[in-house]
């Protein structure tokens, strides 16, 4: 039984959701649906690469990862399946699967062809139900990547410009990456690149030494916390780091060592 998941800015108001499942339950009605959101935040294609780059991994190889955060949909922006660690994951060219394209983890990619795997007639508003879903439940069904339609060379894949975590003068600097429903903020900082005791300021604010734990915080105190991604996060016990701090997506996180740590 092969694992279909789905991530998405539709919401879960309208039908649009159940209609893609409709049509890979039907296509391949031995596969298994997941949801893994459908809260991204609508067009927004930054966070829908965040999303999935924290989940892809997760589910056994074999896994079809089905994603649409597509505001681009009827341009002219590809419709891709990629493969990764015997994965794959289908969606538009957007930028999408830059957080796995850009490690270097896609191993192959097809561009999906309408006349191949997609239904018929094509809605140049839906492609997440007529193009993108059709070519999911072919993989899940057992279809080979021949089927979906014409190789891509994995290094075309388009790539979304994230700024990537540099030194200046002595100061590690980062930025917020994601806002998580808690008003966590996440940044881009690996937790290994930080020195043993990061001072960080952020917003006019300063916080020294990584919490080992939420309930070590008192009540409304802002912490490090040492994310389950892997990144170094700012949040406040019991309260919203973003709305506390002001801060939000973008903002610069400035790290430096305590006093009398050295460098970092």
């Amino acid at each position: 039984m092969t694992i279909v998941t789905l991530t998405t800015d539709f919401g879960t108001r309208d039908g649009y959701v159940g209609e893609m499942k409709g049509v890979v339950a039907t296509l391949a009605p031995d596969a298994r649906l997941t949801d893994v959101t459908h809260g991204v935040p609508a067009g927004d294609v930054r966070a829908g690469a965040w999303v999935l780059d924290r989940v892809w991994s997760r589910f056994p190889e074999g896994t079809v990862h089905l994603a649409v955060v597509d505001p681009g949909v009827g341009g002219d922006r590809r419709a891709v399946a990629a493969r990764a660690a015997g994965r794959w994951l289908v969606g538009p060219d957007n930028g999408l699967i830059t957080d796995v394209a850009s490690r270097g983890e896609v191993d192959a990619a097809r561009e999906l062809e309408p006349g191949r795997v997609g239904l018929e007639p094509l809605s140049d508003t839906f492609h997440g139900r007529d193009l993108f879903a059709p070519a999911a439940a072919r993989l899940a069904a057992g279809a080979g990547p021949d089927a979906l339609g014409p190789g891509v060379e994995p290094s075309s894949l388009r790539r979304l410009e994230l700024p990537e975590p540099r030194r200046a003068d002595g100061v590690l600097v980062g930025e917020v990456r994601h806002v998580d429903r808690f008003g966590n903020l996440v940044t881009n900082l690996p937790i290994e690149v930080l020195p043993p005791t990061p001072v960080v300021e952020i917003g006019g604010y300063r916080i020294e030494g990584l919490s080992e734990a939420f309930a070590r915080a008192e009540p409304g105190e802002a912490v490090l916390i040492r994310g389950s991604g892997g990144t170094l996060e700012v949040c406040v016990r019991g309260d919203r780091a973003s709305e506390m701090l002001g801060q939000g997506r973008g903002s610069a996180v400035r790290v430096r060592p305590a006093e009398g740590e050295g460098g970092s």
